[in-house]
């Protein structure tokens, strides 16, 4: 079992796919319903919450409470306008809260609560956590999870709250078709040299409700994103619901219902063209759909081809050539640089779209990934890479920013108040350190150059550098600003360092104070050392360290998720220097001489106002989600319990009324009033029974089983008894048999000499006893009714075997002792050189056999 495991998330909008890295390679987790695929559903009910499967199982019975489709509201304003548009469609209720936001409103425990799209993905991801524990058989913190790479920053860090309250550590937020190269890339195994010309792959995800695509270069053990282009409103669902709306007005002229006024019958309608699309991509007949009592108990029938479907969807495949052409163009390849073309998502299998991409690219697709699959082991692979659990092949990584960021503050000095920082597709991780001079406190505005067509607020935060103060000159400080987009792909305020030069009168008192310090020390530890007689190394040892002195212009700290990429600034380490004038005596004219140059730095504090969840509203919704966590043990127990009561009803009843079961073990007035015992139970079980509490059935399910279990434990001993009777039977033949024989040979042959006549009158003794016992048992076996509990059991008959068998084989199976050959004698009269000789040979053998593995005793020979 291993220690840590590290997973892959691959987040959809319909669907979830969960990936391990392991010993064996990288391998897709099953659920509780052994599919490799989790809904994105979440729904609850008056007890407890639905996650997954099952919360899709009953999306048509509980509509409003079931909750779908949040991957698009995550991060986002209520009044933002895609929002309006995702909410038009789904079915549950939904408001604003007090700052702006979406607040998702639902019926649980009885009452209704109101939840963010945080915390509902929350609760998603606590599902898949569980999942993977599930089936790993242990503890699950580390992971990576996918993101479209057209998410602005806004939605990425909702995207991180909402695994910080299902308790996930998050080594990376891993652009979707970044993670599905990097699974095509590390596995080939011919990619070019560093020095050769990269190999240049196209991927093309579309998925349920997106269409992403992006162009890699390859190098062999790496990977760099070259352009990116999405459309956030293409994919799969767009064209279910073309063909939903082309059945509804079908249905209205030749049905007269209109599936619009019955929201459940809206969505069985897009479930059945969402089959009937799929159907379509392996079939270009026309072929049927057919929904029994549809609307107003009437069966409803259409029918419909491919080239229909292709006809009516035409401007959306126009839409993805656009978007694949616009990437090529982002690019700066042309289509015959292009080595391949690979394919990811699950409405990539349409033909009409496989067919836009080979015409707009110049050359065949290509299918090496697994289409469903590929983002989450791209993920786990990622997740290995940046955990020290697992060790994989080195392979790096460079992904871009899709959208230009600037930075705006007060101008000062004459200079500009606004630079872009980071320009369109910009390589991700990087840091750039800003200079800055001020007097005071400033801030620091970030936004986006050019709005995202997916998000209308251009706006990121705002960080405030703080305790910035003017030169005791009353000039303006010198002010480093480390700007940063980390791997999540997040800009943040890395570092501020304010750069302030010391006035050499004040720096001489310092370090004169220091110098003498240090020399009364040096004094101290080296007459202990004379005292003491001890090597120059432990006085050394014992030195206080030397003062700190920063000289580093330009201080570059690495923040934590720098992962050891990026850029980097090393500040030259004087204070070896400083030492070495201590322990030299150095003039005193050149060490003033380098301290009027010294310069020494001060981190500055940053506040920052960014978007996402404060601290308190993440720990507030972490506590609730343990709550209904519990809850949901709770509740699942409960449930566990009322079905281990009706299940055990249901079938001690089935097998009473059965004579091949348990009726002929039990007498007639016990049966009927067993029976009406269990038919008391179960209609108590569907009236107050109903929603009991967990004990309350553990303790029926006890007095049943008080009054069925001695039933079931009388046909068990039944069956048993005659094969456990037959068993010592043969064990007594077989040692009568053995008996008979042993006299049989007596004075014939030697055979059995070796066995004493105490040990034979043993052995028959014991047979003629469990014989005896036998024949007894069986008579009263034979008159016992099967309605009553037997005189013996089968273990005691197995017990008597054991007996037998502890006596008997012993005797029977006592080997004979063995004779041992009479030895020679040496003759007395021996030579003294016939020994010698001997002791040559002896001598000559050992040396012969030096080099073979020797006994002690053949050692001391040599010896």
């Amino acid at each position: 079992m291993a220690a840590m495991s590290v997973i892959g998330i691959d987040f959809g909008n319909e669907s979830c796919y969960v990936a391990v890295a392991r010993a064996g390679g990288i391998e897709t987790i099953a659920n509780d319903y052994s599919l490799r695929s989790t809904p994105s559903c979440v729904a609850f009910s008056g007890k407890n919450r639905v996650l997954g499967v099952a919360a899709k199982n009953q999306m048509v019975t509980n509509m409003k409470n079931t909750v779908y489709g949040f991957k698009r509201l995550l991060g986002r304003k209520y009044n933002d306008p895609q929002v309006q548009r995702e909410l038009k469609s789904l079915p549950f209720k939904a408001s604003q809260r007090a700052d702006g936001s979406i607040g998702i409103h639902v019926q649980y425990l009885g009452e209704e609560h109101v939840f963010s799209p945080e915390q509902i993905t929350a609760m998603l991801f606590t599902k898949l956590k569980d999942t993977s524990e599930t089936a790993l058989q242990t503890a699950v913190n580390d992971c990576v999870i996918s993101v479209p790479s057209y998410y602005t920053q806004a939605e990425r860090q909702a995207l991180l709250d909402a695994a910080r309250i299902a308790g996930l550590n998050v080594l990376r937020l891993f652009n979707e078709t970044t993670a599905t190269a990097l699974c095509y890339g590390i596995y080939k195994q011919d990619l070019p040299a560093p020095e050769a010309p990269p190999r240049n792959v196209v991927f093309v995800d579309c998925g349920y409700a997106t269409l992403q695509v992006c162009i890699c270069a390859f190098h062999k053990g790496k990977l760099k994103v070259l352009a990116s282009a999405a459309d956030t409103n293409l994919g799969g669902r767009d064209i279910d619901i073309i063909l939903a709306e082309h059945f509804c007005k079908d249905f209205q002229s030749r049905y007269r219902i209109d599936p619009h006024t019955s929201p459940r019958a809206y969505l069985r309608l897009l479930a059945e063209v969402e089959k009937l699309k799929k159907q379509m991509s392996a079939n270009s007949t026309t072929l049927p759909l057919n929904i029994e009592c549809f609307m107003e108990e009437k069966d409803v029938h259409g029918d419909m081809k491919r080239a229909d479907m292709e006809a009516m969807c035409a401007h959306l495949f126009k839409r993805v050539e656009s978007t694949l052409k616009q990437c090529l163009v982002d690019s700066k390849l042309k289509a015959e640089e292009i080595h391949s073309v690979e394919i990811a998502g699950g409405s990539s299998r349409v033909p009409a779209l496989k067919r836009v991409i080979e015409d707009v690219f110049g050359r065949p697709i290509s299918t090496t990934l697994n289409q469903d699959e590929a983002v989450a082991r791209g993920c786990a692979l990622q997740c290995a890479m940046l955990s020290p659990a697992v060790r994989v092949r080195e392979f790096a990584v460079t992904d871009i920013q899709p959208y230009p960021l600037k930075l705006t503050w007060d101008p000062s000095q004459g200079e500009e108040g606004e630079m872009e920082v980071f320009g369109h597709n910009h390589p991700i991780p990087f840091s750039k350190m800003l200079t800055f001079y001020r007097s005071s406190p400033f801030t620091l505005t970030a936004s986006y150059s050019v709005p995202s067509p997916s998000y209308p607020d251009n706006h990121i935060g705002n960080f405030v550098i703080k305790n910035v103060k003017p030169t005791p000159e009353g000039e303006a400080s010198k002010v480093k600003v480390k700007v940063r987009i980390n791997l999540n792909g997040i800009l943040t305020i890395a570092s501020a360092t304010l750069v302030e030069k010391r006035e050499p009168v004040q720096q001489e008192k310092e370090e004169e104070e220091k110098v003498q310090t240090q020399q009364q020390n040096n004094m101290d530890v080296d007459q202990q050392a004379d005292k003491k007689d001890k090597p120059d190394q432990e006085a050394q040892a014992n030195e206080p360290p030397a003062p700190e002195v920063s000289m580093d212009k330009t201080r570059r700290n690495s923040d934590a998720d720098d992962g050891g990429r990026g850029a980097r600034g090393s500040a030259p380490s004087y204070s070896s220097r400083i030492l070495s004038w201590f322990s030299s005596g150095e003039d005193k004219e050149d060490t003033k001489a380098k301290k009027k140059v010294s310069v020494c730095t001060v981190e500055l504090p940053i506040e920052t106002n960014v978007c996402g969840l404060s601290q308190r509203e993440i720990d507030a919704a972490l506590e609730e989600e343990c709550k209904m966590i519990a809850e949901d043990r709770q509740e699942n127990e409960r449930i566990d319990a009322r079905n281990a009561l009706e299940e055990y009803v249901y079938d001690l009843r089935a097998k009473l009324s059965d004579e091949d079961q348990l009726a002929t073990f039990v007498t007639e007035s016990d049966r009927e009033a067993l029976c009406r015992t269990l038919d008391e139970t179960e209609n108590w079980l569907y009236e107050e029974g109903e929603e009991c509490q967990r004990q309350v059935y553990v303790d029926r399910l006890t007095r049943l089983k008080a009054l069925g279990e001695p039933i079931k434990e009388r046909r068990r001993e039944f069956e048993g008894r005659g094969h456990a009777l037959e068993e010592l039977a043969g064990a007594l033949q077989l040692a009568r048999k053995g008996i008979d024989n042993i006299k049989a040979s007596f004075g014939k042959d030697d055979k059995y000499s070796h066995l004493t006549e105490d040990e034979i009158k043993k052995v028959e003794k014991a047979v003629q006893e469990k014989w005896s016992w036998l024949e007894d048992k069986r008579v009263v076996l034979a008159s016992t009714p099967r309605t009553q509990q037997p005189p013996v059991t089968v273990a005691q008959i197995r017990s008597e075997k054991q007996a037998l068998d502890s006596i008997v084989l012993p005797v029977l199976n006592k080997p004979k002792p063995k004779v041992e050959p009479p030895k020679e004698e040496k003759p007395k009269d021996k030579t003294a050189n016939d020994q010698k000789s001997n002791n040559q040979n002896n001598q000559g053998d050992a040396h012969m056999q030096n080099n073979q593995p020797q006994t002690e005793a053949e050692k001391m020979d040599v010896e």
